[in-house]
């Protein structure tokens, strides 16, 4: 759209900013951007709510404190809350500048996620564009504002293949990795039946052709996401890469000794080492927490609770030291004749604290005296109210991280939403 003069006029909420019109054409707010890509005033009042042509003045009736500090992550690069304004009004405001959640400071960000967590709240449709929305907006206003080609393909492969909701294509090929996961730990486990050997035997060749192509899945997903990934060091420190690595190496380690030895595959998966090694493949498992909120819900939890988790801890080992040395001395160290074996050493006597504590009882040690009756009492009571205690701070923080990441798949979900009817 051919402006009016070399000026354009940003009346936000009735404070006014004045740019050079060639700034407005890369200006980082995509909503202010895409102004210069107008072709007519019908769609300049889709971007903006009225437009004075004489002055080349824009209206948009926003909050103008609001805006304040989006100018000033505009000119410094640091986007935070405004104070004394709510984290919810302050987001939807960024959502319509075209500004995303990641572009607020890390501290500002656990905000908005605590705040969405707690009030259970999801912008519309109506209100709000997704964040997939506005990257491709953006990219076809400004094609040469987020770099090159062969960049935006690496991020849109990384997303594939790291954020399962992001799209159709990723959704699909976490669904065929939830897949193979399955048919591998089924394998796995009928392996491990009576009957196995001689099914084995039987069909073979199907079975190494089954085994093999998991392994190859599972490989060439690690070796695709390692490529595209942001920064290589930080993919290998992540715990579910090295988890991967773990499972992956067995089948290769077994490959590689059988040929430089030449023998049998059987009789190299007899070893004790190969076995730990292979039976290591479980922790496949443990590639799901990437497609299921439930799993990742976990981590997140044992990961912000550590404190409390080793709290726990301390007090079950303290427990176990004092009801464990009572308990020796009780059943066995005081009547010698009619001691009970099973509480001949401390540590022997530290299982049976620890099953009593958690009020598993299996049976198969128990006190024969009074007085070590009571002493199983006075721990089983005791053992309730100690895991009670921390267990309070975890449950909460469950259902925060639960919430949180709720919300951050809903999110995501949004934008699926968009690709598919797209």
């Amino acid at each position: 759209m051919k402006f009016g003069n070399s000026i354009c006029i940003l009346n936000v909420g009735g404070t006014k900013y004045a740019f050079p019109r060639d700034v407005i054409k890369d200006f980082p707010l995509r909503r202010v951007s895409r102004l210069h890509s107008c072709a007519s005033e019908k769609e300049v009042l889709e971007v903006c709510d009225d437009y004075d042509r004489e002055r080349n003045e824009f209206f948009f009736d926003r909050h103008s404190e609001a805006f304040v500090f989006i100018m000033l992550y505009v000119k410094s690069g640091k986007l935070r809350f405004v104070p004394q304004m709510c984290e919810l009004s302050f987001y939807n405001e960024m959502i319509y500048w075209g500004l995303e959640s990641s572009h607020l400071e890390f501290c500002c960000q656990r905000r908005l996620d605590d705040r969405m967590s707690d009030t259970y709240t999801y912008f519309s449709e109506e209100d709000i564009k997704t964040e997939q929305e506005l990257r491709d907006d953006d990219d076809l206003d400004n094609p040469t504002a987020t770099g090159s080609g062969s960049a935006k393909w690496l991020e849109r492969m990384r997303r594939t293949f790291e954020e399962p909701t992001s799209s159709v294509a990723a959704q699909i090929l976490a669904s065929v990795s939830v897949i193979f996961v399955i048919m591998s730990m089924v394998i796995l486990c009928a392996s491990t039946l009576p009957d196995w050997d001689t099914a084995k035997n039987n069909s073979a060749e199907e079975h190494r052709i089954i085994e093999a192509v998991c392994i190859g899945w599972f490989t060439a997903e690690c070796i695709v996401r390692f490529i595209v990934s942001r920064d290589k060091c930080e993919f290998v420190r992540r715990p579910l890469n090295i988890i991967d690595l773990l499972a992956i190496t067995p089948y290769y380690v077994s490959v590689v000794m059988t040929v430089l030895t030449g023998e049998n595959p059987q009789l190299q998966r007899a070893g004790v080492t190969l076995r730990v090694l292979r039976m290591m493949r479980i922790f496949w498992l443990i590639k799901l927490a990437r497609h299921f909120l439930g799993l990742q819900t976990l981590g997140l939890t044992l990961k912000r609770c550590y404190r409390e988790m080793v709290m726990l801890l301390v007090f079950v080992c303290v427990a176990m030291a004092i009801f464990s040395a009572l308990a020796q001395l009780l059943e066995h160290g005081l009547d010698l004749e009619a001691s009970n074996e099973d509480y001949a050493s401390i540590p022997a006597a530290c299982w049976w604290v620890i099953i009593s504590m958690t009020t598993v009882g299996y049976g198969d040690m128990y006190p024969i005296t009074m007085p070590g009756r009571v002493l199983g009492g006075v721990c089983v009571v005791s053992g309730i109210v100690l895991l009670a205690l921390p267990i309070t701070f975890i449950y909460h923080s469950f259902v925060q991280c639960y919430h949180e990441l709720r919300f951050r798949s809903a999110r995501c979900t949004r934008s699926l939403s968009a690709e598919f009817l797209n």
